[in-house]
This record gives C-alpha cells, structure tokens and sequence, in this order.
C-alpha cells in the first residue's frame, strides 16, 4: 500500500480491531486497502466523521460497522457450535468490516464542509448506494469474490446469497436496529419506510 495512506491506515487500524479476528494477513491488509481509499478518495479528515446513517449522527459509521462484525461473529460461532454449520469466519469479519466502506463516497453530501478535504468527485457521491461502491471498493483492491458478494446488503442486489452473505446481512439489521431505536426512538422498519434512499 502506498505511504500516501499512512495516515488513513493508523485511523483504520485504531478504529477496527476486529481486524485481528482475520487470519489471513493477506485479506486483512486488503480490507484496510480498501477502507483507506475510500477515506482519501471521500476526503475525510477523520474516520469517525462518517455517520451511521445521513441523518443519524449521533452514531458514526465505525461504531455500527463494530457492532455488525461482533454480532455476526456471535452468530456464527452459534451456526458452528450449535447448528453444525460451517461459516468461513475470515469472508464473514472481512465481509462486515466493508459492509459500509462505501459510506465514505456517499455520505460526503450530509456532513458539514470542515469534516471534509477535497473530495474526489469521480468516487464521492450519494448517487450510488453505500452497499454497491463498498463491493466495487473490495473488488478493487482484489477481496474474494466470497466476500465481494457478501458486501451487498440491500433486497435483490445478490441473486444467490451465501451462508456468510446472510449472516451479514442480518447483523447489519440487528445493529441498525438497535441504533434506530436508540436515537430516534423507532424501528429500522420504521426508518426505512420514512428516510431510506435505498428500499431494503
């Protein structure tokens, strides 16, 4: 990786230690990769800049992105130990920890100025959904396609869903749950029905 990241690769690092659930030092370096071109190519000066959601900024990005790793993980060890299962925990922590990489292009429309540097509007947009320039972020910095296809995690955008893929899916509803009703006082039904650009 290049030095001109330094910067965003010690936010990176700080801000998920979850990395260090990935065993492959490979996929674990390609998943900061991808977090540090999206946050140079976004503009962001500080990671934890980025919120949850475009009008829920009481919680940032890093603490759902946390929460959706954790609860995935949990979820997966009761898949194995409980169910037989077989989940490839390095696809599900990569998969989550990108899951909303792609905030960092769309959020830069629904955050003052100041918490932004510059950013490069060939990537940096609302025009396309956080789940869809996450995978194309993965993809870019070469993730399997295990967990490219598990970054996605609106209705119909995968076909054919993996174990993993679901697991993801469903943490990600958990925790944004939890955050809806604990900021707005609603359900994450509630709030898409009312707020989503994207229709679940």
């Amino acid at each position: 990786m290049s030095s001109d990241f330094s910067d965003q690769r010690g936010q990176v690092e700080e801000a998920f230690p979850e990395l260090d659930e990935i065993e492959s030092e490979d996929l674990r370096e390609k998943v900061v990769e991808a977090w540090c071109l999206g946050l140079a190519r976004g503009g962001w000066h500080d990671i934890h800049d980025i919120p949850y959601a475009w009008n829920i900024h009481e919680t940032d990005n890093v603490e759902h992105v946390r929460g959706v790793t954790r609860i995935a993980v949990k979820a997966a060890e009761e898949q194995r130990d409980f169910h037989g299962a077989d989940p490839d925990f390095d696809v599900i922590v990569a998969a989550c920890l990108l899951h909303d990489v792609g905030k960092c292009y769309e959020y830069v429309d629904f955050v003052d100025e100041e918490k932004l540097d510059s950013p490069n509007p060939e990537y940096a947009t609302s025009e396309v959904p956080h789940s869809i320039s996450g995978y194309a972020l993965a993809h870019e910095v070469g993730c399997p396609l295990a967990v490219q296809r598990a970054i996605p995690h609106f209705l119909g955008e995968v076909p054919k869903r993996t174990l993993e893929a679901e697991l993801v899916k469903s943490a990600n509803s958990a925790s944004s749950n939890a955050i809806t009703y604990a900021t707005m006082g609603i359900s994450l039904k509630e709030w898409v029905a009312e707020y989503s650009q994207t229709q679940e």
